[in-house]
């Protein structure tokens, strides 16, 4: 059998060695081989023995870099990279259809989960001990935080720099194989974050290989990944590539691609477009759904408009602005861009915040065209309900940047009543939209998920801590209440508990969670994603809200008293309650104080 060439394109380089060394577990130099150049900007040079190899590259004799295609980094990102057969794990999946026996993502219930705070071992392997849990509370997808090689032992993935590969602390790319396999065992779908707009601060080395990055745009963390300048081919290629490989490799069903809005192509053709028409053709190659999730500040739905019709062809976008719609309602928080929420402003005039909840409830966005005041611009456009299904929209109640990206990764559950998590709860998961949530979230986790990193260089390391605190402190925090995030025990602390989900004062949020996302299973006008077969009515002064879904309704009790809701309609079932059950008269639906009931009518 002939060994597989190890390829790199380093289009401006005169000379490229490779120094392979075998794998011993330590850092080795390495024995220098010349690549051959094969045209392009490729260079290539094969082993004459298989077996696994460490190996970088030097550009022109410098310093040794790793393979900016790399699928495994063992030694951290400026260590040299290792081979990784793909072919060599023995799946077990191979009658698997696909997420939702084959209708993919749209419609299911999504769980989002950061590897390394999921369980106190921070592994793929670990995690695969709690899929159980996720399976008996009906959840269809994991959706797994960036595993991309990044510089320390714990992030979030968000920096990483090799997107190739899989963080050696979660356990490689083999238990990532183990992982996917073991949740198709069960059932679930697997979606992977991926980050195609930047590259973390350490161990990016890119620039040095070719122009991966480019100076005609400008993102927040600097020169744009280079999608339209000259040899964009190339680098479109390494994030096209990287997507496919998830998916064909790796058996992963759907990317949640973070911060499209910052993929920065003046292009005739989108590389979202490309990226959508290939994993379209793959998906007809393997004979399953392959879904593609797009995190998009634009409220544009061209977002998931068919690449046919004009469009960008993403399978469905998250929505903010269900989120922050909840919240406001929830919480009466306003500062920044929850304002627009409250109402009141030149975005929604004349109503509060329960009106914008019903409006994001029915028509996906509050600013679809409309005025906003966090943006100071005009900002998106309404979603067509005749063309457009609800269930291309993802409405959650958390997720990890609406947690994380507070002072102190305080949860939701935090700065409200159960009664009123258990609204919002059953409002998004109720909703006609996807429905994604937030590890912990169904049993009211005590533990934050705080922001944290373990970057190795203190440079690096004071640059965030100080820079986490300064954001924080214009804000009117005390430098001493926001976490250290190099601190270990800030990521400790962030770890779920697993002793909860069975003890009082959790196992009731937990078991009402599992009767909500029953009745969107077996509720056909709940699993309808018609945004047009969905109506609100609701009293901003009263506090009261009703969400209608055909014949089943979500009555909930905004207010601190007990109330009667007023509802004209015939219950023939209670299909959920949170508090006691709800007493249902000629007058409406009696409930106590932040209250929620889910009733059937004829």
């Amino acid at each position: 059998m002939t060994a597989e060439a190890i390829r790199v394109w380093a289009p401006s380089a005169d000379r490229v060695d490779v120094l392979v060394s075998p794998v011993t577990g330590t850092v080795a130099a390495g024995e220098r081989h010349a690549m051959e150049p094969t045209g392009g900007g490729w260079w290539s040079w094969t082993p004459s023995t298989d077996g696994p190899l460490d190996y970088s590259f030097s550009l022109d004799g410098g310093d040794p870099r790793p393979d900016p295609r790399s699928a495994w980094q063992p030694h951290g990102v400026h260590g040299p990279s290792r081979t990784f057969d793909p072919a060599a794990h023995t799946w077990g999946d191979t009658e698997w259809p696909g997420t939702r026996e084959g209708r993919g993502v749209l419609g299911g219930v999504v769980y989002e989960l950061h590897l390394g705070t999921f369980t106190p071992e921070g592994t793929l392997d670990a995690a695969i001990g709690h899929l159980g849990h996720l399976v008996e509370l009906g959840v269809d997808v994991v959706e797994v935080m960036p595993v991309a090689a990044f510089g320390g032992t714990h992030g979030w993935g968000y920096d990483g720099v090799a997107p190739y590969a899989v963080q050696h602390a979660y356990g490689g790319p083999a238990a990532f194989q183990r992982f996917v396999d073991a949740c198709h065992a069960t059932g679930l779908g697997v979606c992977l974050d991926v980050v195609y707009n930047h590259l973390g601060p350490t161990g990016n080395y890119l620039a040095e290989f070719g122009p991966y990055f480019t100076d005609t745009h400008t993102t927040p963390w600097g020169p744009a990944v280079n999608l339209d300048a000259d040899d964009s081919h190339e680098v479109r290629r390494w994030v096209v590539d990287n997507a496919l490989r998830w998916f064909r490799d790796f058996h992963v069903d759907a990317l949640r691609l973070d911060a499209v809005h910052e993929l920065r192509d003046g292009s005739e053709r989108h590389l979202l477009a490309q990226l959508s028409d290939e994993a379209a053709s793959l998906a007809t190659e393997l004979g399953r759904p392959l879904d593609l999730i797009a995190e998009s500040d634009l409220n544009d739905p061209v977002m998931v408009t068919p690449t046919a019709e004009g469009g960008r062809g993403m399978t469905a976008q998250w929505d903010d602005d269900v989120h922050h719609a909840l919240h406001v309602t929830l919480t009466g928080e306003t500062q920044g861009y929850y304002a627009d929420f409250a109402g009141g402003t030149r975005a929604w005039p004349d109503g509060g915040p329960v009106s914008v909840l019903a409006k994001t409830l029915t028509e996906a966005f509050l600013h679809d065209g409309r005025y906003s005041t966090f943006r100071d611009a005009e900002w998106g456009a309404k979603v067509d309900k005749e063309t457009r299904s609800g269930h291309q929209f993802l409405a959650y109640l958390q997720t990890h940047d609406q947690v994380g990206n507070r002072a102190t990764g305080d949860r939701i559950s935090e700065q409200v009543s159960p009664g009123q998590q258990a609204i919002g709860a059953a409002l998004y998961l109720l909703s006609p939209y996807t429905a994604m949530v937030f590890m912990g979230e169904e049993w009211r986790a005590s533990t934050p998920f705080a922001f944290f990193t373990s970057f190795e260089e203190e440079w690096l390391a004071d640059a965030v801590r100080s820079g986490r605190r300064a954001e924080f402190a214009a804000h009117g925090w005390d430098e001493a209440e926001v976490p250290d995030p190099q601190d270990p025990a800030t990521r400790d602390e962030s770890v779920l508990d697993w002793r909860e989900p069975t003890a009082p004062g959790h196992i009731e949020m937990l078991h009402f969670y599992r009767e909500l996302i029953r009745v969107r299973r077996t509720q056909p006008d709940v699993a309808s994603g018609d945004l047009r077969a969905t109506s609100t009515a609701y009293d901003e002064a009263g506090g009261w809200l009703i969400m209608s879904r055909g014949s089943v309704h979500v009555v909930c009790n905004l207010a601190s008293r007990s109330q009667v809701v007023p509802f004209d309609g015939d219950v023939q079932h209670v299909l959920a309650s949170w508090g006691r059950a709800p007493i249902v008269d000629e007058h409406g639906v009696w409930l106590d104080g932040h209250d929620v009931a889910v009733v059937r009518t004829a």
